[in-house]
C-alpha cells in the first residue's frame, strides 16, 4: 500500500515540475475605478480566466500582472457590490489598461457572509467549493461525501453508501469541533455540538458555495470552531428564470429525484426559488435503508441598496439503525452484518428551518446585515431491547404467582423535541483605501425536551403504553460579539486582528454531589483573540502567518453524566499557522504549516466517574502539528490535476487508560506518553485528475488515501483502522440542445479497485483471565459501486 502511494506522488511531483517553466512574456498593468471614474477601487480581484494567475488592486486601485503569456486571453475583474467585467486581450507587448466597474443594480447576497469568510489576502488556511464543484458529485450522497477530496478531510458513512448518517473529520477533529453556519446562521446542535447532515437531505442542491476553514479560522457564530469551520451559503441571486430536474440511481437501490425552479428577478425587485427532493437508499449494510425528503423555498425583495430574503427549508428522515457496527471477527466473512433485526429499529426525525436575512447599505462605506432564525426539530429512535431490566426504566418487578420477573423484552422510543432561535448581525465598514472592519455577533437560545417512552413490553405488568421513563428539559443560551479589522499597511503588507467574546449559559438536569438528579446551571465566558499578517512578494508569491485562540464547552453528556466534582472543564486551543502561496498561469501551489496546541482536550479514557459513567476526561496537554500541501496544475489545455496532501503528528503528551478488570471487579490504570489522538491519521491525501478530450466531455480519476487511525488514545496496534486508498472514475457529458439550456449526464464508478476498508469504528478494552482483550467494532464502506444521473436545466 505505501509503495503504491509513494509511486503515485512521485509521478505527481514530476508532472508539477513539467509545468514550472514560464511561457509568459509580458506585463499587464492598469487601474480599476468606478463607472464615474471618481473613485478608485482597491481590493478588486484580477484573474486570467482558465488559469491560476491573478492579483488584487492596491490601495490606489492599480494592479500589475507579470509573466503573462502571449495570445488571446480573458481578463476578469470583480469586486463585491460591482458587476464583474471581462476584458478580452491579446498581448503582444506590455500593456496598460483602465477598467471601470458598474455598481450592481441590486445588492448581492454574498454581503451577508463576507464578515465570517476568509479571502485570498487572509492569513488563514481555507478552501472554497463552488456550486459547479458540488454538482459534479451530487448524485444523492450527503454533504460530507461531496467534500471528500478537499484537504485534510476524512468522511464516513454508517450505512456504507454515503447516504443517511454520515460523518466528517477535518485534521482529525470530529463534527462536534467543526463549526457549521448556513448563510452566517449557526447550525450545530447546541447540546451535542455536532452536525447531523441527515436532517438536511439534498441540501447541496440549494447551496451556492461552501468555504472550509481549517484551524480556528475567523470569528463566527454558534458553537466554537475548534478544528475547522464550514461556511455554507445558499442565497445567490439568479436574475433569469430557470427550471431544473435531476434524476440519479445506482448501487444498493440508491436513487434521487429533485426539481428546482426560480422566477428570476421580477420587476427588478422580486425573486422566488424552490426545490423539492426525494432520496432513498437500501445502504451497503444489511437493512440500513435511508428514506429522505426535503424542500427549500426562498423569496426575496431587492433594491439597489437593500434586500430582504426569507428562507424556509425542511428535511425529514427515516433511517434503519446501523450504529452498532460490525464485530472484528465478521469483517472477512460478513462485512454487511447488522446487529439490529427488529423491523422498526429506525431513527425518525424532522427539522424545519426559517431564516429572515436582511442587508442595508447605510452609505458607500457602511453596511448593516441582520438575520433572525428559528429551527424546530422533533423526532425519536425506536429500539427493541431484549431481556432488559425493569429497574432501568424505574418500573417495579412483576409478580406472577410465586415468580418474580425482573426482566422482559421492551420496545422503547427516545425522543428529542427542540426549539432553536436567535439573531446574528454584522456592521461592515470599507474605507476603499486601507481599512476594512466588521463588528458583529449573535444571540441564540436552545430549548430541548428529552424524554423516553415504553411502547411495548412482553410482560408489561401495570405499565401503560407510552409510559415515560425519563423526562429531561434543557435550555442553552449562547451570546457572542466580535470585532475584526483588516489593514493594508503597504502595497505588499497587510494585517488583521479579530477579537471575540462568547458567553454560554446552560441549564440542565444532572447529578449533584449527593447523586440526586436536579436542575443545574453552567456558565462560561470565553475570549478568543486572533491576528495575522500577509506579505505579497510579487503577483505570483505571497507568505502569511497567524495565531488564533479557540475555546469549546463540554457537551450535554459531559454535564449530565457527571457531578460538579467530576465535571470536565472547557477545552482551550492556540492555533499557529504559516503558509506560502504560488500562483502562475499553469500552476497554483499552497503550503500551510500548523501547530494546534490544546489544553484540557476532552477524550475518552475508560475511567468510570462518580456516577458510574464512562465520561470524557480532560488531558492537560496535546497537540496537532502538520503541513498541508495543495496544488493545481494545468498540464495541457485538456488535462488538469488537483492534488492535496496532509502530513501530521497528533499526540497526547501523557495519557492514562483505565481498564475494567473482570477478574476482580475493579479498574486498572495504565500510563502512556506521546500516544496518537484517536481517529487522527498521519497522512491524508486527495487527487482529482481531469481530462477534457472534447468540449462537453470530462473524464476524471478521483483518488483518496487515508493513513491508519487508532480507535482509542493508546496507539495500540490491535485497536486501529487500517490505511486505505480508493479510486473513483467519473464521466460527465454536457450538451446544449435547442429545447433546454443544458443537459448533463454523469456516471460515477466508486471504489473501482474494490478496496475493502473501514472508515470508522470503536473499541472496548478490558482485562479477563489475566489478559487484556478488546472488542472492536467497525463500519465497513462499500466496495465497487456506481451512481448515474442526468440533469436537465431550462
Amino acid at each position: 500500500m505505501i509503495g503504491r502511494y509513494n509511486r503515485f506522488y512521485l509521478l505527481a511531483a514530476l508532472c508539477w515540475l513539467s509545468v514550472l517553466p514560464a511561457w509568459a512574456q509580458f506585463t499587464i498593468s492598469g487601474s480599476v475605478v468606478d463607472a464615474d471614474g471618481a473613485e478608485t477601487l482597491p481590493g478588486a480581484a484580477i484573474t486570467i480566466e482558465g488559469t491560476y494567475k491573478g492579483t488584487f488592486t492596491k490601495t490606489d486601485g492599480t494592479f500589475q500582472l507579470t509573466n503573462v503569456p502571449s495570445g488571446p486571453l480573458s481578463l476578469r475583474v470583480s469586486l463585491l457590490g460591482y458587476e464583474p467585467q471581462i476584458r478580452e486581450l491579446q498581448p503582444t507587448q506590455n500593456e496598460t489598461i483602465s477598467i471601470r466597474l458598474q455598481r450592481t443594480a441590486v445588492v448581492v447576497d454574498e454581503v451577508t457572509v463576507s464578515a465570517t469568510r476568509a479571502d485570498q489576502k487572509s492569513a488563514i488556511a481555507y478552501t472554497n467549493v463552488s456550486r459547479r464543484d458540488l454538482n459534479k458529485l451530487n448524485l444523492g450522497q450527503d454533504i460530507p461525501q461531496l467534500l471528500n477530496f478537499t484537504p485534510s478531510i476524512v468522511t464516513t458513512s454508517d450505512a456504507g453508501a454515503g447516504v443517511g448518517y454520515t460523518g466528517i473529520r477535518i485534521r482529525g477533529s470530529d463534527a462536534t469541533r467543526v463549526n457549521v453556519t448556513l448563510n452566517g446562521i449557526p447550525y450545530n446542535d447546541a447540546e451535542s455540538q455536532g452536525t447531523f447532515f441527515v436532517n438536511m437531505p439534498d441540501f447541496a442542491s440549494s447551496v451556492s458555495s461552501i468555504q472550509i476553514q481549517r484551524g480556528v479560522g475567523t470569528s463566527t457564530n454558534g458553537a466554537g470552531a475548534f478544528g475547522a469551520s464550514l461556511n455554507i451559503q445558499t442565497n445567490q441571486l439568479q436574475e433569469k428564470p430557470y427550471a431544473e430536474a435531476n434524476v440519479s440511481a445506482g448501487s444498493f437501490g440508491t436513487r434521487k429525484v429533485n426539481v428546482l425552479a426560480g422566477t428570476g428577478l421580477l420587476n427588478n425587485h422580486f425573486v422566488l426559488d424552490a426545490r423539492l427532493s426525494k432520496i432513498y437508499s437500501d445502504g451497503y449494510v444489511d437493512r440500513a435503508f435511508s428514506d429522505l425528503k426535503s424542500f427549500y423555498i426562498s423569496g426575496g425583495y431587492y433594491t439597489k441598496k437593500s434586500f430582504f430574503r426569507l428562507n424556509v427549508f425542511s428535511g425529514q428522515e427515516q433511517t434503519y439503525q446501523s450504529w452498532g457496527g460490525v464485530p472484528a471477527d465478521l469483517l472477512r466473512t460478513n462485512r454487511t452484518y447488522n446487529v439490529y433485526t427488529y423491523d422498526n429499529e429506525t431513527d425518525n426525525y424532522q427539522q424545519d428551518n426559517y431564516q429572515l436575512i436582511t442587508s442595508h447599505e447605510l452609505s458607500r462605506n457602511w453596511r448593516l446585515n441582520v438575520s433572525a432564525f428559528y429551527t424546530k426539530g422533533r423526532g425519536y429512535y425506536e429500539q427493541y431491547r431484549p431481556n432488559d431490566r425493569y429497574s432501568n426504566y424505574g418500573l417495579p418487578n412483576v409478580v406472577i404467582g410465586d415468580s418474580v420477573i425482573t426482566r422482559t423484552d421492551i420496545i422503547r422510543r427516545r425522543w428529542l423535541d427542540n426549539d432553536f432561535y436567535g439573531s446574528v448581525f454584522s456592521l461592515d465598514f470599507n474605507s476603499f483605501k486601507k481599512l476594512t472592519m466588521n463588528i458583529g455577533g449573535g444571540w441564540n437560545q436552545y430549548k430541548g425536551a428529552h424524554f423516553g417512552e415504553i411502547i411495548w413490553a412482553r410482560v408489561a405488568g401495570n405499565t401503560n403504553i407510552r409510559d415515560r421513563y425519563y423526562n429531561d428539559d434543557a435550555t442553552k443560551t449562547d451570546f457572542n460579539l466580535y470585532a475584526k479589522a483588516f489593514y493594508q499597511f503597504t502595497s505588499k503588507l497587510n494585517a488583521y486582528a479579530d477579537l471575540q467574546v462568547r458567553r454560554i449559559d446552560y441549564s440542565f438536569l444532572g447529578f449533584n454531589s449527593q447523586l440526586q438528579n436536579v436542575q443545574q446551571d453552567a456558565n462560561l465566558t470565553f475570549f478568543n483573540p486572533k491576528a495575522g499578517l500577509t506579505y505579497t512578494l510579487n503577483d505570483q508569491n505571497s507568505v502569511y502567518a497567524s495565531v488564533g485562540v479557540g475555546h469549546r464547552e463540554p457537551n450535554r453528556d459531559d454535564y449530565t453524566q457527571s457531578t460538579p466534582v467530576s465535571r470536565p472543564r472547557a477545552e482551550a486551543l492556540i492555533d499557529y499557522e504559516a503558509g506560502y502561496k504560488l500562483q502562475t498561469t499553469r500552476l497554483a501551489f499552497t503550503a500551510n504549516a500548523y501547530y494546534m496546541n490544546y489544553r484540557n482536550q476532552l477524550v475518552l479514557s475508560g475511567q468510570l466517574n462518580d456516577v458510574g459513567a464512562y465520561n470524557r476526561v480532560n488531558v492537560p496537554s496535546s497537540y496537532r502539528a502538520g503541513v498541508e500541501l495543495e496544488a493545481g496544475a494545468r498540464l495541457t489545455n485538456q488535462l488538469q490535476w488537483n492534488l492535496n496532501a496532509t502530513f501530521s503528528q497528533n499526540k497526547i503528551r501523557n495519557f492514562t487508560e483505565y481498564l475494567d478488570n473482570f477478574d476482580n471487579g475493579l479498574q486498572e490504570a495504565r500510563q502512556y506518553s506521546k500516544t496518537d489522538i484517536a481517529f487522527s491519521p498521519n497522512v491524508i491525501s486527495g487527487s482529482q485528475l481531469m481530462y477534457t478530450p472534447v468540449k462537453g466531455l470530462e473524464l476524471s480519476l478521483l483518488s483518496k488515501y487515508v493513513g491508519k487511525q487508532y480507535l482509542d488514545n493508546t496507539s495500540n496496534e490491535s485497536r486501529k483502522l487500517d490505511s486505505y486508498f480508493t479510486n473513483d472514475i467519473r464521466l460527465i457529458y454536457s450538451l446544449k440542445p435547442k429545447f433546454a439550456q443544458e443537459i448533463t449526464f454523469t456516471l460515477l464508478f466508486n471504489n473501482v479497485f474494490n478496496e475493502l476498508y473501514e472508515s470508522n469504528g470503536y473499541t472496548y478494552a478490558y482485562i479477563s483471565e489475566g489478559a487484556v482483550r478488546a472488542d472492536n467494532g467497525y463500519y465497513p464502506q462499500a466496495g465497487r459501486n456506481f451512481l448515474a444521473g442526468v440533469r436537465v436545466r431550462f
